[in-house]
């Protein structure tokens, strides 16, 4: 029986690693064993790093956030305070984009916080109209819905068998997980 060497394979693995550790300084990048150190301490290195720029984006913001604050004469801490009193829920990257492209909406957004802070609502949470429209329309949406309901129950046989065994299970017909589609549109007729 013929030797097997497993050259291929080993000289594929090598190249691998040596491919990934294209661009390293000196013998990480020529030599398998420090080429391949290297590549572990790399991924390491990407693992925890994906992580940290989370981490020092958010405090970009809040360093970019915190300049355009004192400018306009607040604090960062009592700007976000007053923001989250007046029910405003704008994160930190767009409150930083704000800052840097629109000033005067920077501004209007500080108004309101102090406001807040101050006790007095924003203009735009006395107006509670809009909320009541939206009960309302949310209160008419399930009429719509059974509506369409109705019309389902006309033309079942479009349905896929996965809506078919939703409305079995809703209608308490025992078994229908192992029924077909024919079956359960004997059922639920």
């Amino acid at each position: 029986m013929a030797r097997v060497k497993n050259g291929a394979v080993t000289k594929a693995r090598r190249k691998k690693i040596l491919k990934e550790a294209k661009g390293y300084f000196g013998s990480k990048h020529r030599l398998f064993k420090t080429a391949k150190e290297q590549v572990m301490h790399s991924y390491v290195y990407a693992y925890r790093d994906r992580r940290q720029k989370k981490r020092e984006f958010r405090k970009l913001w809040i360093v970019r956030i915190n300049a355009a604050c004192r400018e306009n004469e607040i604090s960062y801490s009592r700007f976000i305070n007053g923001l989250s009193k007046a029910g405003v829920t704008v994160n930190r990257k767009m409150l930083a984009e704000i800052a840097i492209d629109q000033p005067k909406t920077f501004t209007d957004l500080v108004e309101i916080a102090k406001d807040a802070l101050n006790g007095k609502m924003p203009k735009e949470a006395k107006a509670s109209a809009p909320k009541k429209e939206v009960k309302e329309e949310v209160k008419k949406a399930p009429v719509k819905k059974e509506a369409s309901k109705k019309e389902e129950k006309q033309d079942i046989s479009k349905l896929t068998v996965a809506e078919l065994k939703k409305m079995a299970k809703e209608k308490g017909i025992e078994g229908y997980t192992s029924m077909k589609k024919a079956e359960l549109l004997e059922k639920l007729a």
